[in-house]
């Protein structure tokens, strides 16, 4: 008979990987990688030893004071401000004035115009204006002291 032996593996093991040795270049010596493990166990101890780090932290984080509020000063004016006057300054002589003013387009058919006069509180005038249907329409106002604008 034949006899054979066989070799068994796991199935559930990783192959592990064996010591490799390297050379620092700069220092000119051999290094060695040591073996890699997986270890859940000292998963465990870190985890929680890690946790307890940071919650140690017990730095206390306050506000900066309020910094002081700026200090101005208002610098003096550069200039000579006038004295405050309430009363308007009677006019030397009453107001007297004339004049008038027209303007004829034929191109746009434009045809107005205004005169008037005033001597002290006497106002008289008139003005006219050409309609859209071509009609000139003129109106004659007359102002005399408190009287108010009265047109007809």
């Amino acid at each position: 008979m034949h006899s054979t032996t066989s070799q068994h593996t796991s199935l559930n093991t990783k192959p592990q990987r064996p010591n490799t040795t390297t050379t620092n270049f700069l220092t000119a010596t051999p290094t060695t990688t040591p073996q890699r493990t997986n270890n859940t166990t000292t998963n465990l101890v870190l985890l929680p030893a890690l946790v307890a780090v940071a919650l140690a932290d017990t730095t206390s984080y306050r506000p900066l004071p309020p910094s002081p509020a700026p200090i101005y000063s208002a610098r003096a004016p550069s200039y000579n401000a006038p004295a405050p006057s309430y009363n308007a300054p009677e006019p030397v002589s009453p107001p007297k004035y004339d004049f008038s003013w027209n303007v004829k387009d034929d191109y746009s058919s434009n045809d107005n115009g205004h005169q008037e006069t005033r001597d002290g509180y006497d106002t008289q005038g008139s003005y006219y204006v050409q309609l859209p249907d071509g009609r000139l329409q003129e109106v004659t106002h007359t102002v005399n002291g408190d009287s108010g604008f009265v047109a007809q």
